[in-house]
């Protein structure tokens, strides 16, 4: 009966991630911690099914020649040490995942805040004019390459930490570093990042023990038809409604990993 759940939630959260385009980081790991699953076990299960289930839309941009291929070699040149870095560490500092619990959810809220606060002001990220451009932002898009291998750091710190950052919060940086770079490059070079470094930090909790292959099987069973039927639903859903109510949900559970 528990297989049936995990099949739904999948189908939820694929279903949600069609009509809003946000990644599943965002949505499945929380899910699973309501479902009694420990952090380290949602984290891990996640990053896998982040992986899998976003690798299909690289093949697809890359066939369209939408990728940016020179800015995720540079991110991923930091991205992915920093997140075998971060799961020695785990491996290194504590004996059980248990001993980690704590440092894992206040991660996780911490980027759903983040990443919350990317949806509500999206927006204002998407206009490449310079007019009214705070300097240190004109400053850092003169210098996108180095302040996209920072970010690239602290994304694989954080999305091996709480399994989300790689979606919404990688395609803010870029918006904000490369203003006008196309809408579908930006989501293009976004995946490409995000499935090489879901997948490093994926394998890292899967050597730690943090993975349940029969939950992530389950998730994919739902997720992956409910995704290809979201999209389709999505074209004709208002996103400034979608967006904006997905956004105050992961806003609240942020404060709350946070906080409580």
């Amino acid at each position: 009966m528990d297989l049936f759940y995990y099949i739904l939630a999948g189908a939820g959260v694929g279903l949600a991630i069609g009509l809003t385009g946000v990644g599943g980081g965002s949505l499945m790991t929380p899910l699973l911690l309501l479902f009694g699953f420990p952090p380290a076990t949602a984290v891990g299960t996640d990053l896998l099914y982040a992986a899998i289930t976003k690798s299909g839309g690289v093949f697809m941009h890359h066939r369209q020649g939408t990728i940016n291929w020179r800015i995720v070699s540079v991110m991923l040149l930091s991205s992915l040490p920093a997140s075998i870095g971060t799961s020695y560490f785990l491996h290194l500092y504590f004996d059980s995942n248990e001993q980690y619990t704590d440092l894992l959810t206040t991660s996780l809220g911490v980027m759903l805040i983040l990443t919350s606060t990317v949806l509500l002001f999206k927006s204002k990220l998407l206009s490449p004019s310079e007019k009214n451009t705070p300097r240190f932002l004109q400053s850092a898009r003169r210098n996108a390459l180095p302040w996209s291998f920072f970010a690239g750091f602290v994304l694989g710190v954080f999305v091996t930490l709480s399994s989300v950052g790689a979606g919404a919060f990688g395609t803010a940086v870029l918006l904000i570093l490369y203003p006008r770079l196309p809408s579908i490059n930006i989501i293009g070079t976004d995946l490409s990042h995000a499935v090489p470094l879901t997948l490093t930090a994926g394998f890292g909790h899967l050597l730690l023990g943090n993975v349940d292959f029969l939950l992530l099987g389950s998730l994919l069973i739902g997720s992956l038809p409910a995704i290809y039927v979201g999209t389709k639903l999505g074209s004709r859903l208002p996103d400034n409604i979608l967006q904006p109510v997905l956004a105050s949900a992961l806003l609240a559970l942020g404060i709350k990993y946070v906080f409580f």
